[in-house]
Protein backbone atom coordinates (compact mmCIF):
# COMPACT_ATOMS: atom_id res chain seq x y z
CA UNK A 1 0.00 0.00 0.00
CA UNK A 2 1.42 3.40 -0.94
CA UNK A 3 1.51 6.36 1.43
CA UNK A 4 -1.25 8.05 -0.58
CA UNK A 5 -3.50 5.01 -0.19
CA UNK A 6 -2.98 4.88 3.59
CA UNK A 7 -3.17 8.63 4.38
CA UNK A 8 -5.47 11.57 3.80
CA UNK A 9 -4.74 15.28 3.85
CA UNK A 10 -5.99 17.03 6.97
CA UNK A 11 -8.07 20.20 6.74
CA UNK A 12 -7.29 23.32 8.80
CA UNK A 13 -9.72 22.38 11.60
CA UNK A 14 -8.05 18.98 11.98
CA UNK A 15 -4.60 20.62 11.96
CA UNK A 16 -5.69 23.13 14.61
CA UNK A 17 -7.09 20.28 16.71
CA UNK A 18 -3.85 18.28 16.52
CA UNK A 19 -1.67 21.28 17.32
CA UNK A 20 -4.11 22.20 20.11
CA UNK A 21 -2.82 24.90 22.37
CA UNK A 22 0.58 23.30 22.77
CA UNK A 23 2.61 20.21 23.34
CA UNK A 24 5.86 18.60 22.29
CA UNK A 25 7.21 18.32 18.76
CA UNK A 26 10.48 17.97 16.89
CA UNK A 27 12.16 21.13 15.59
CA UNK A 28 14.27 20.71 12.46
CA UNK A 29 17.03 23.18 11.59
CA UNK A 30 19.98 23.05 9.18
CA UNK A 31 23.43 24.49 8.78
CA UNK A 32 24.17 24.25 5.07
CA UNK A 33 23.61 20.54 4.39
CA UNK A 34 23.96 19.42 8.03
CA UNK A 35 20.53 18.70 9.58
CA UNK A 36 19.72 19.15 13.25
CA UNK A 37 16.50 18.01 14.96
CA UNK A 38 15.52 18.22 18.62
CA UNK A 39 12.39 17.68 20.73
CA UNK A 40 10.92 21.00 21.91
CA UNK A 41 7.96 22.41 23.80
CA UNK A 42 5.64 24.54 21.73
CA UNK A 43 2.45 26.52 22.04
CA UNK A 44 0.00 27.13 19.21
CA UNK A 45 -2.26 30.13 18.75
CA UNK A 46 -4.84 28.96 16.19
CA UNK A 47 -6.38 32.44 15.87
CA UNK A 48 -3.05 34.01 14.85
CA UNK A 49 -1.85 30.81 13.15
CA UNK A 50 1.49 31.09 14.94
CA UNK A 51 3.65 28.70 16.92
CA UNK A 52 5.62 29.79 19.98
CA UNK A 53 8.64 27.87 21.23
CA UNK A 54 10.40 28.18 24.56
CA UNK A 55 13.97 27.11 23.90
CA UNK A 56 16.64 26.56 26.54
CA UNK A 57 20.34 27.07 25.92
CA UNK A 58 23.30 25.72 27.82
CA UNK A 59 26.90 26.81 27.42
CA UNK A 60 28.27 26.41 23.86
CA UNK A 61 24.80 25.51 22.64
CA UNK A 62 24.71 23.52 19.42
CA UNK A 63 21.05 24.50 19.07
CA UNK A 64 21.93 28.19 19.19
CA UNK A 65 24.49 27.73 16.41
CA UNK A 66 21.89 26.03 14.19
CA UNK A 67 19.28 28.69 14.96
CA UNK A 68 21.70 31.40 13.80
CA UNK A 69 22.40 29.60 10.52
CA UNK A 70 18.84 28.50 9.66
CA UNK A 71 16.65 30.87 7.65
CA UNK A 72 13.68 28.51 7.99
CA UNK A 73 12.66 25.85 10.45
CA UNK A 74 10.28 22.91 10.47
CA UNK A 75 8.25 21.72 13.44
CA UNK A 76 6.83 18.20 13.28
CA UNK A 77 4.03 17.20 15.65
CA UNK A 78 2.61 13.68 15.72
CA UNK A 79 -0.25 12.00 17.52
CA UNK A 80 -1.90 8.61 17.65
CA UNK A 81 -5.34 7.79 18.98
CA UNK A 82 -8.18 5.34 18.32
CA UNK A 83 -8.55 6.87 14.82
CA UNK A 84 -4.90 6.07 13.98
CA UNK A 85 -1.84 8.25 13.43
CA UNK A 86 -1.67 11.88 12.37
CA UNK A 87 1.14 14.34 11.75
CA UNK A 88 1.49 18.05 11.05
CA UNK A 89 4.52 19.85 9.64
CA UNK A 90 4.85 23.61 10.14
CA UNK A 91 7.50 25.38 8.02
CA UNK A 92 8.61 28.99 8.09
CA UNK A 93 11.00 31.53 9.56
CA UNK A 94 11.80 31.26 13.24
CA UNK A 95 12.63 34.48 15.08
CA UNK A 96 13.52 35.26 18.66
CA UNK A 97 11.06 37.48 20.47
CA UNK A 98 13.24 39.76 22.61
CA UNK A 99 11.77 40.24 26.07
CA UNK A 100 11.73 44.02 25.63
CA UNK A 101 9.60 43.74 22.49
CA UNK A 102 6.91 41.46 23.87
CA UNK A 103 3.79 43.54 23.39
CA UNK A 104 0.28 43.01 24.74
CA UNK A 105 -0.77 40.98 21.69
CA UNK A 106 2.04 38.46 22.20
CA UNK A 107 1.42 38.33 25.96
CA UNK A 108 -2.28 37.57 25.35
CA UNK A 109 -1.43 34.91 22.76
CA UNK A 110 1.05 33.26 25.11
CA UNK A 111 -1.44 33.29 28.00
CA UNK A 112 -3.98 31.45 25.86
CA UNK A 113 -1.62 28.61 24.96
CA UNK A 114 0.11 25.91 26.93
CA UNK A 115 3.85 25.58 26.42
CA UNK A 116 4.76 22.53 28.51
CA UNK A 117 8.03 22.45 30.38
CA UNK A 118 10.08 19.83 28.57
CA UNK A 119 13.84 19.47 28.94
CA UNK A 120 16.47 17.08 27.66
CA UNK A 121 19.50 18.90 29.03
CA UNK A 122 22.25 17.63 31.28
CA UNK A 123 22.21 20.96 33.14
CA UNK A 124 19.57 21.72 35.75
CA UNK A 125 16.72 23.75 34.18
CA UNK A 126 17.54 26.81 36.30
CA UNK A 127 21.09 26.85 34.87
CA UNK A 128 19.81 27.30 31.32
CA UNK A 129 19.00 30.52 29.51
CA UNK A 130 15.50 30.48 28.01
CA UNK A 131 14.30 32.47 25.02
CA UNK A 132 10.90 32.74 23.39
CA UNK A 133 10.69 32.22 19.61
CA UNK A 134 7.87 32.64 17.11
CA UNK A 135 7.51 30.34 14.11
CA UNK A 136 5.49 32.17 11.45
CA UNK A 137 4.12 29.45 9.23
CA UNK A 138 4.60 29.83 5.51
CA UNK A 139 3.29 26.32 5.07
CA UNK A 140 1.30 23.98 7.34
CA UNK A 141 0.51 20.49 6.13
CA UNK A 142 -1.14 17.59 7.85
CA UNK A 143 -1.79 13.97 7.06
CA UNK A 144 -3.71 11.36 8.98
CA UNK A 145 -4.28 7.67 8.66
CA UNK A 146 -7.05 6.86 6.26
CA UNK A 147 -9.87 5.14 8.11
CA UNK A 148 -10.84 1.65 6.97
CA UNK A 149 -13.55 1.52 4.31
CA UNK A 150 -16.97 2.27 5.81
CA UNK A 151 -15.56 4.03 8.90
CA UNK A 152 -15.28 7.82 9.07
Amino acid sequence: MTDEESAVVMDRDEIDELLGTGGVGVLGLAEESDPYAIPVSYGYDADAGEVYLRLGFGEESEKERYLESSERAALVVTAEDDRGWASVVVRGPLAEIPEASIDGTVVEAIRSIDIPFFTIYEEAPRELEYQLYRLRPEEITGRREKPPVGIE
